[in-house]
């Protein structure tokens, strides 16, 4: 359709990680790109990512300009044959993995983490990060194990590729199986990131965020802004203090952090449900390069993803974290998010109530400095309800309390 209305196109030769997509558009100075994957979701979620010219999300109001040029449903829409659209040079299939490449080469010393000695644990979860990792760090003295690397879309073993327990339990208990030092996770599309420790239990996403966030502070001596959607862990602030960098919220989704990235020349944007972008390479979650850096923390410090997780918490204190995720039908949403906004508790599982944020959702602010978020999903018939706390006894009284508010 895109050759047919005279717009060249490049097209991938093979399914292709999204952050190598994402670069691509960099590489080949294109005006955006088109990524039809189901991400961390099931097959039947199969839709479109658009990506602007700089690699990035399209902004929220940029999604509503393509929407509204939509054409009605039997509209006619000229298309031409791929085979002839190939011939005519509208259309050509390309390898984008050297570019890809050549930018994770600048980003993190490869050949150090290959040599390193370490036995790693990856986890594709039957996606197209199949083969990657392997492939940038395999050859040394670093052995690298993959599991579920190849395509599957019943997905054994988990839910869905979407890299969080109990989808990636498989992996830990491998690496405990194998004795390795880490697990290193890619979702679907290989835009999220997943970690393990050498005990097998899972990194959480709050965590990873504040271990990636001090590993370019303090390891590569990096200063720029911080990024993060409200979800996320308050760690960050801290860190931000500490180091004497700004931290910017936004709301949940990298439509609004692709876009303040770019605005203020962040070092690092993320989101709470595994997605990091890298200030230097491009404004996309990138699974791939996440667990490099992670890799290289421990090459760095010689120390164990534990032991990191314990460096992390030894600067800001230790943070505790938990997501429930409760279908909801569609009738249910409007009651549900009146009584939110109507919502004015003192006392969250004991804790007061300090501040309310209606960005995303409806976030209460709680006196420990942790915080319970209730929102819709963006993408799923769901509300999540998350939380963050310094006290561990109380996530699960804080999300019970969640539960309780919003139930209709």
């Amino acid at each position: 359709m895109l050759a047919a209305n005279n717009i060249k196109v490049w097209l991938t030769d093979s399914a292709t990680p999204t952050p190598t997509i994402a670069f691509a558009v960099i590489a080949k100075r294109a005006s955006g790109a088109i990524n039809i994957t189901a991400s961390h979701n099931p097959p039947q979620d199969n839709g479109f990512k658009v990506r602007g010219s700089s690699g990035g999300a399209v902004d929220p109001e940029g999604l509503k300009q393509i929407e509204a040029n939509i054409p009605p449903k039997g509209a006619p829409i000229p298309t031409v044959d791929l085979d002839r659209a190939i011939k005519q040079g509208l259309v050509e299939r390309f390898d984008p993995s050297a570019e890809y490449i050549e930018s994770i080469r600048r980003q993190v010393e490869l050949e150090s983490i290959a040599q390193a000695g370490l036995r790693v644990m990856v986890d594709a979860m039957w996606g197209n990060g199949a083969g990657w990792l392997p492939r940038l760090i395999g050859g040394g003295k670093t052995e690298v194990h993959e599991i579920h690397n190849t395509r599957n879309p019943i997905f054994p073993e988990m839910r869905r590729p979407e890299p969080i327990p109990p989808n990636v339990d498989a992996g830990l208990r491998k690496t405990v199986e194998l004795g390795c030092d880490a697990c290193c996770i890619t979702d679907g599309d290989a835009d999220r990131c997943g970690f393990g420790d050498e005990h097998g239990r899972f990194v959480n996403q709050l965590q990873v965020y504040g271990l990636l966030a001090l590993y370019l502070l303090e390891i590569r001596g990096r200063r720029g802004a911080i990024v993060k959607t409200l979800s996320t862990t308050s760690m960050l602030e801290k860190l931000g203090q500490l180091y004497g960098v700004p931290v910017h919220e936004t709301g949940v989704g990298f439509k609004y952090v692709a876009p303040k990235m770019l605005e203020t020349n962040a070092m690092i944007g993320g989101e709470e449900s595994g997605g990091f972008a890298f200030g230097g390479h491009v404004p996309e979650r990138d699974g791939i390069l996440a667990n490099l850096f992670l890799l290289d923390f421990m090459v760095q410090t010689g120390k164990k993803p534990s032991q990191l997780v314990e460096l992390l918490f030894s600067k800001v204190g230790a943070h505790y974290y938990d997501r429930i995720d409760s279908p909801i039908d569609a009738a249910q949403r409007e009651a549900i998010k009146a009584k939110l906004a109507d919502a004015k508790p003192t006392h969250i599982a004991g804790l007061s109530v300090v501040g309310k944020n209606m960005t995303d959702g409806y976030k209460f602010m709680l006196a420990d400095g942790g915080w319970l978020l209730i929102r819709m999903s963006g993408t799923e018939p769901l509300m999540r309800i998350y939380c963050e706390t310094t006290r561990e006894h109380l996530v699960r009284p804080i999300l019970e309390d969640g539960a309780a508010l919003a139930r209709v």
